[in-house]
Order: structure tokens, then sequence, then C-alpha cells
């Protein structure tokens, strides 16, 4: 095959597989292949042409702009062509593009237009008169689509030119696009809502203009920025592209404040640099810079090629999405728990950086893109922004692939992974187990409103984790002084020399050497140095003139005082997902008792009020989880007591019916009405689950219902948990006392709020002892509040309580009070 055949053959591929490409992105609104590759296999074609221009085509496309206009939209044929821009990729393609301007003109002095190469979508604005009369995409350069009902819905493009001078005939060209923040957003909530999500920006905003129904346009959060002109009649502009900018400003049209003139090639590449190390923290996405000769008469004079204007040219940014495949795809457990799909990759150089990882989101994610093991992807980086996979290039696809399914165990610590109902995340039910979320769930058990463990900061919890000291939250009912006197040192200190002298300080010369000789062996080069230092088996002296120990003496003193706990502290502490304080206390209100909630199946937890499905299945999963009854035995074998522990409420009683037992059991078809019929019918969980659907019937139950059961309870997981549910409703029973006639507390009816600072007691305690009383507790001062108790430096709400004419307390009449009902401080 001779290098001409070749040659052609080569051509006619690139031929085929760029306007493929381009179709897909001008027209559909997808992109196939990423910018990069586009731009590296036009850059091949343009060379192939160039050597070999007996094969050069007036069709191909390197002589064609954008792609043609779509037939959902009427067709606008261009009064002034709208051309596309040469491109430059390294610094001596500028300068020869300076160089042809500066050997044409013979200029004295070169000024040009700098400015940021938007990645949305161009468009040109008609107006007549001053009023937008319409608005078309650029198509293929002659002719492209009227989206005038579509643009209106942009605030930023005005409706009517402001001031007045304008030309009776003015075309604005720019660029529509979809500010960064504004993206991610919508893309969040359509994750959450299991919408479409975006691939990028720059889809979004094309997307969202071949909207069919103008009202998703204006759903779509999208801007416009204007940056030169089409047809112009009717009247004169300034004579310099920099002052018809600010012209258009003037009248209202949104320009970038990034633009400047800059003279020569060396202001170009400065402007260049300027705006590469900006790039990350600009509001919108940009894939370049635009060059653009400012003299218009200039701009004249130099003309055009084929489909492009001699006077301009975009300077190219490191791409920002690379094509790559998918080697792997893992699990990553969060601190909170969250369960988020990551694709492990071949290594690709994206915007810069090598990138290994990309994240998937989350599972409908996964199944919205079908990415799979073995996949070639197109994954796009923005600056510090993670790398994400955005599309699958799907005819590239192995044969024999599977879609991907997340699975059941956590991969850290073997708990359930489970999804909510409604919601795109799922996450690790491992809470207090699992080591990636260790950190977090210390940082909460020990919080205020939970077991208020005052002065364990992150820091010195991250440290103690790190070292391994502290491997759960059991493990700080066995911290000393010693380790606590040490970590604030190790913290303080930069490096493991700077320790060793700061503990000769410190401590009783005797017995310390060996000590300070482990440490400084470690290396200061090591990030974890400081961890290791907290593994340094060693029993210190301190010399106490030297040291202050009182802020460990109070830390170990707070370990010791949340020993003895309200239940409701616990529940709370542990971390469960969606127990609030709220819930916590319900809880502990209605059950009473830790050993009777931990093991209790969840269906009989939405027998307490404001407990749904969701929240009870929440508490079953994390009590379900091995790792956190471990948990929970240790903390009571480190002498963690329940303070207020009591029998169930007498309310709950009420509740145990078998008939509320069926409907918990969200057993589909049987509604709250069927339900009563089956315990009407069958005396028990064990003859329900038994039965046969013919019997259902018989009992007066639709066939499709009796069906539906009988379905349910074939599955044994169902079965399992019908049986574990009625049994430990009966135990319930069994420890249940007997309603008694309820006596009115003091406060019943009553609402009080709390402001200031109290002396005796906390303000959680006071709220404990009111509510015991009777009284609700507020946050906030109304009409309908009894009455405000003030400590010191009470704020707005005794302010608010004297103008509403509220009564208001002091502390020594609420201690009184109290101590009339029994309860003292």
């Amino acid at each position: 095959m001779n290098s001409n055949t070749q040659a052609s053959q080569r051509i006619a591929a690139l031929r085929t597989q760029l306007a493929d490409a381009s179709r897909a992105y001008h027209e559909l609104d997808e992109q196939i292949i990423p910018d990069a590759e586009y731009d590296r296999l036009m850059r091949e074609l343009e060379a192939l042409e160039a050597a070999h221009p007996e094969l050069d085509s007036v069709d191909s496309p390197s002589h064609q702009v954008g792609g043609k206009a779509s037939s959902r939209f009427p067709e606008v044929t261009h009064a002034v062509p709208m051309l596309s821009l040469g491109n430059a990729f390294s610094d001596e393609e500028v300068r020869d593009f300076v160089r042809r301007i500066d050997e044409r003109l013979r200029r004295k002095q070169l000024l040009f237009s700098a400015e940021p190469k938007l990645d949305g979508l161009a468009i040109n604005l008609r107006y007549e008169h001053g009023r937008f009369v319409q608005g078309a995409t650029r198509g293929d350069g002659a002719t492209g689509e009227d989206v005038s009902a579509n643009l209106r819905q942009i605030k930023v493009i005005p409706q009517q030119l402001l001031g007045q001078g304008w030309p009776d005939v003015l075309e604005v060209r720019g660029e529509v696009y979809m500010p960064r923040a504004d993206f991610e957003r919508y893309n969040e909530q359509a994750r959450l809502h299991g919408g479409k999500v975006l691939a990028n920006p720059r889809n979004g905003a094309a997307g969202s203009l071949r909207q069919l129904d103008p009202k998703i346009s204006a759903q779509r959060p999208l801007s416009f920025f204007a940056y030169g002109l089409g047809e112009v009649s009717g009247g004169e502009l300034p004579a310099t592209h920099s002052d018809t900018l600010a012209q258009l400003a003037q009248w209202g049209l949104p320009v970038s404040d990034l633009c400047k003139v800059v003279e020569g090639a060396d202001g170009l590449l400065a402007y260049y640099r300027d705006i590469g190390e900006r790039r990350d923290g600009l509001a919108f996405d940009i894939d370049g810079v635009v060059y653009k000769l400012d003299d218009r008469q200039g701009q004249q004079e130099m003309g055009f090629v084929a489909r492009a204007p001699r006077w301009a040219i975009a300077h190219k940014f490191p791409a920002q999405e690379q094509t790559t495949t998918v080697e792997a795809i893992e699990i990553q457990i969060g601190r909170t728990g969250a369960a988020t799909p990551v694709a492990r990759l071949k290594p690709v150089h994206v915007a810069g950086v090598v990138v290994t990882n990309a994240t998937l989101h989350n599972a409908d994610q996964i199944a919205r893109l079908d990415v799979r093991v073995g996949d070639t992807v197109i994954v796009r980086r923005a600056g510090d922004v993670i790398p994400e996979v955005v599309s699958v290039i799907a005819d590239k696809r192995p044969e024999g692939t599977m879609p991907w399914q997340m699975p059941r165990a956590c991969p850290v610590c073997g708990s359930e992974i489970v999804r909510e109902e409604g919601e795109a995340a799922w996450r690790c039910s491992g809470e207090l187990s699992c080591p990636a979320q260790r950190k977090e769930a210390i940082a909460h058990f020990a919080s205020r409103k939970a077991m208020d463990i005052d002065g364990l900061g992150d820091k010195y919890i991250e440290t103690l984790v790190d070292a391994g000291i502290v491997r759960g939250v059991a493990d700080l009912y066995a911290l000393n002084r010693d380790q606590l006197l040490l970590l604030k040192l190790a913290l303080d200190a930069d490096s493991p020399e700077a320790l060793a002298s700061q503990l000769s300080l410190h401590l009783v010369p005797e017995g310390s050497g060996d000590t300070l000789k482990q440490i400084l062996r470690l290396s200061s080069d090591d990030a974890s140095w400081r961890a290791q230092v907290l593994a340094v088996p060693a029993q210190f002296q301190w010399n106490t003139k030297k040291i202050a120990t009182k802020w460990a003496d109070n830390l170990i003193a707070a370990i010791a005082n949340s020993r003895n706990t309200m239940l409701e502290r616990l529940l709370f502490a542990l971390g469960i997902e969606h127990v609030g304080e709220s819930t916590a206390k319900a809880l502990a209100v209605w059950f009473g008792d830790l050993e009777l909630i931990r093991y209790l199946p969840w269906p009989l937890f939405k027998r307490v009020p404001d407990i749904g499905g969701e929240v009870a299945r929440s508490i079953g999963h994390f009590m379900a989880q091995p790792g956190n009854q471990q948990a929970i035995d240790e903390l009571l074998a480190r002498g963690v007591q329940i303070t207020d522990r009591h029998p169930p409420t007498a309310k709950l009683r009420a509740e145990l019916t078998l008939a509320n037992l069926l409907q918990d059991m969200e057993i589909p078809k049987v509604t709250p009405v069927r339900a009563r019929q089956l315990a009407e019918a069958f005396p028990s969980v064990d003859a329900i689950r038994d039965e046969s659907a013919h019997n259902f019937v018989t009992a007066g139950l639709p066939a499709e219902t009796a069906n539906a059961l009988v379905a349910w309870l074939d599955k044994d997981a169902n079965a399992a948990l019908f049986s574990n549910a009625g049994e430990k409703m009966h135990e319930l029973l069994e420890k249940t006392p007997e309603a008694v006639q309820q006596v009115a507390g003091p406060l019943d009816g009553k609402t009080a709020v709390l402001t200031g600072t109290l002396a005796q007691m906390s303000r959680d305690e006071a709220k404990a002892r009111l509510e015991a009383l009777g009284a609700k507790v507020s946050g906030s001062v109304s009409k309908k509040t009894s009455f405000v108790v003030a400590g010191t430096e009470a704020g707005s709400k005794l302010d608010k309580a004297n103008e509403l004419g509220v009564e208001v307390w002091d502390e020594a009449r609420l201690l009184s009070f109290l101590a009339e009902n029994g309860l003292s401080a």
C-alpha cells in the first residue's frame, strides 16, 4: 500500500470520527470523545490535508463550523456567519499568530483584547431598536436554531437595552453558560431525587437551551457573557473591540470583567498565565483564553480563512477531560458512613495531574451511566474538584461485561450496607464499630449534648485513634493522665527532637532516659510520628512544678463523670442514623431500658410517636450489627451506667397489639383495615405465618392481599422478622405495667423558655426537671409562653418576654419551685 493510499484511508477515518463527534456535541449535547482528543484528531487531519492537497475537500470537518441546526426548532440564517476560532496550544504558536499580524499590518504597536474562553454554547442575540427580537444558536455557522423563547428565561439577558444610542439592528454574540456552583447544586438535587445528572456545565447549558418547553429552561441556572458582534446597521460603534465591549456593558449586556487590553505576544502570554492561575477559582468553566486584535479596522484588513478569522485565536489550557479505562470499582466508606463508589482507573494525565481514581458519586449515578469494569470512560478534573467519570464510550465496551452491583457488606468492617427508602445514598450501618467512621463517632459521642466530655477536641481524638490507643468509644474510659500529658506535648511539638527536648524539662530525670531514646528513634519525616509517640510504653513521673496538669485532670474527671448518664443521652451518643435528641428522648421515655431497646426488632419502634419506618429501620440496622453490640457491651463493661432506667411506659401496653404489629411490618397490601381483619381471624403470629392464601381469603381478605401476604411470608428473612417481632412484643407486654390514672403535674399545659446561664445546674438539667413536672420547654418566646427562666447574661429572649408581658423567673425562684415539688438542684 503506497503512502498516498494510506493517507487517503486515514483522512477518511478521521473525517468520519470527527463528524460523528461534532454531531453528538453540537446537535445532541453529548460528548463521545474529550475535547483534547477532538483537537488532536483535528490537527492530524489538517496536517494530512496540507501534505496532500489533492485529498482536501470543502465538506471536510476541518472546514466546518459546529453542527447542523436541529429540526426541532425553526432555522435562522445568520446575516453574518458565526465562525469558530483557530487554536494555539503552545507559546510558540501564540508568537507565530502575533508575528503574522505584525508582518501584515506593520503597526508600531499591536494591542489585543484578551478574554476568557467560556465553555458553554455560542449564541447570537438580535436587537431591533433596542428590543430583543430573536436568539439563535451558532449551528453550522451559516444556519442556527431559533431558541428565543428559552433565551428569554435567562434573567441576565436584557429584553430591552438600557440607555440610548444603540444601532437600529444590533446582533450581539456571546456564550450561554452554567455557573459551577449552580451546576453542582443542580446535580446534587438530581442525585438525591433520582433525576438526570448533567455531565458537565457545558452540556448543561446546551441541553437547557434546547428544551422544547421554556419552563424547563427557566428552571436551569443559566447565565450569559457577551464577547462580540454580528450584524450592525443604522448606527456606529467604537473603533476598538475593547471599547465596544464597554459600550455593550453600558447597554445592560453582561461582559466578563476578566477582559483586558494587552500589548504584543509577551502581554498575551502573561495574561494566559494569570488566568490559568485563577482558573480554578472562577465561578464558571473556561477551557482557554481568546486573543483578538483590538483595532476593528485592523481586523478587517486581516480578514478570514475558511472557518476562522485571522485576527483572533484561542489559546487552550491543558485538557480537563481525558479517556481511560476502568480497572475496578470499589467502595469507599466516609467518616459519616456514606458508601461512595470509586473507579480505579488506568493512570491518565488530566489537567496536568496523573489521575488513577475518580468518584462515581453513588449507585444511581453508576446505573445512569452504566459504568462497568473494563469500560472506556471520559474522566473530568476541574481544579481541586475530585476527578469524576462523566460518560462511558459504549462502542468500546468489552464483550461479556456485567452491570455493577452495590456490595451488601462494608469493605472496612463487614457490617451491612443499607440504603434508605427514597434516598440515593448507601451507608455502612456499623457506626460505632467501623474504623472508617471511628473518629467521627468518637467526636459525636463526646459532644456536649451526648456524653458531654468537655475538653476532648478533634486533634486529640485524631491522634489517639491514629495511635491505636482509642479504637472505640469505650477506650475513652481507659485513658490516663500520662497519656494525655504526653499527647498535649506531642501536638505542640513539631518533631520528635522537639518533643524529647520538652520532655527532658517536664519529666523527673530518673527512669526517663529510655523513653527519650525511644522517641528520638522516630522519624520526623513520618506524618504519624505523634501517634507513634503514644505507643511508647512508659509510666512517667512528671515534674508538676514545670508542667500544667490541671487540664488533663479536668478531662479525666469529665470522662469519669460521663459514666453516669441518662438513657436518652447515651442513645443520642451512639450516633444512630436519624436518631437525634428528640428521638432518643422518646425511645428512653417509652422503653426505659437499654437492654430492651438494643434487642427489639425494628417494627416495634414504630409504636413510639413520631418514629416512622425509615427511623425505625435505621435503629434496627444499627442494633443488628455485631460490632455495634460489642461496642455497647464494652461501654457497660467500662462502667457506663444508666441512671434513669425504668420499666416501659404504661402507654405502650395499648399499642402492643397484633393488628398494630401487622401494620408496622410494612407487608405489601396489608393496610390498617386488613391488619385488623387478620388479627380478628387469626389469634397469633404463628397462626398467620402458617396459613394459606385460601384461608386468608375465607377470613375476608381480598385475593390480591392474601397472595401478597403469602408471598411476603415465603421469604425466610420476612418470616423470621415476623416471628421475632411477635416474641419480643409479648416480652414487652410482660414488662409493661398496667395503665394507672395519671396525676397531672404542677406545670401541665405550661410552656417555659430557658435563657442565660444558671449557677446551680445546666440548662439541660433544668429542662429535664421542668419537663418532669409537666412543662413543655420551648426555644423561643411567644404569646403562648407561660414563663421565662432567666439566668445571668440573659439576652434577646428576656427582652422579648418583657415586651410581651410574659412572667419571668430568676434562678432562685426556679430552685424554690423545684424544691417544693420534690426536685432539688
